[in-house]
């Protein structure tokens, strides 16, 4: 008890002192010269020394020339060369992951076109290039969906008009109302399973893509870059295909 009251007093009698204690003073002020981040600015020669093994290592590496392309791939428009192309690769991969994983096969696959930042010049492709068309993290995930609940895809882009790319999948509309929808080439069984492959972004509802949330999320561990990666490796020169996938009639440009 007497303890508790030594405690007590210590800390009532810091806060008196606190109390009566005169302000902080500041003693000086100085103004500083802003620094401007240019070329002007010299090197600091020690940590460029430093590092110096690495960027060239790094370099090399992302200077490596993993494919060919003798058209440039470029993601303008509703069924761009480069969105095929990409979403081709999601479909091929995870077509190869549930096929050992599930004993399942993948149905279609749709990627968002804002996760292809840039495009791909004809001539070599790098390896540099992958990463600044998908500078991100993305993971490929397959959702399991009946094809009841399929009718909130179609809808969605009817709905926005949007080029984000698809493979296995042909979806028409006529001044913003689905005219047609096919998987595989058939129409949707509403009774039967589809996996679709997307990305984990997608799945979790990116891009208002609300109607993956009525499916089952499968993840397969596959980030998309590498997969893309590997893709490019395989094929050393590059065919895309341009085919209508997305028939958007009377679209409002």
């Amino acid at each position: 008890m007497k303890n508790k009251s030594l405690l007590l007093g210590i800390a009532l009698a810091a806060l008196s002192s606190c109390k009566t204690a005169s302000p902080l003073q500041v003693a000086n002020v100085e103004t500083r010269k802003n620094i401007s981040i240019n070329n002007e600015l010299k090197n600091d020669e020690e940590f460029v020394k430093v590092i110096e093994p690495y960027k060239q290592k790094l370099d090399k590496e992302m200077n490596q020339k993993i494919s060919y392309t003798a058209v440039d791939l470029n993601k303008q428009g509703d069924n761009s060369n480069l969105g095929n192309l990409l979403a081709d690769y999601t479909f091929g991969g995870a077509e190869e992951w549930a096929k050992k994983n599930l004993n399942k096969d993948i149905d279609a696959a749709l990627i968002n076109i804002g996760g292809i930042r840039t495009s791909i010049g004809k001539g070599d492709i790098l390896l540099k290039s992958v990463f600044e068309v998908m500078p991100f993290e993305n993971e490929v995930i397959i959702v399991k969906m009946k094809g009841s609940d399929l009718h909130g895809l179609f809808d969605y882009y009817a709905k926005t008009q949007v080029n984000n790319p698809v493979s296995h999948l042909y979806i028409e509309t006529n001044n913003g109302q689905l005219t047609k929808s096919l998987i595989n080439g058939k129409t949707v069984n509403p009774d039967q399973e589809y996996y679709i492959a997307t990305s984990d972004y997608l799945a979790l509802g990116g891009d208002n893509m609300k109607f993956f949330s009525k499916g089952e999320m499968i993840p397969t561990g596959i980030k998309l870059r590498d997969l893309f990666i590997d893709y490019f490796k395989k094929t050393p020169e590059v065919n895309p295909n341009s085919d209508i996938r997305l028939n958007f009639i009377g679209k409002k440009q």
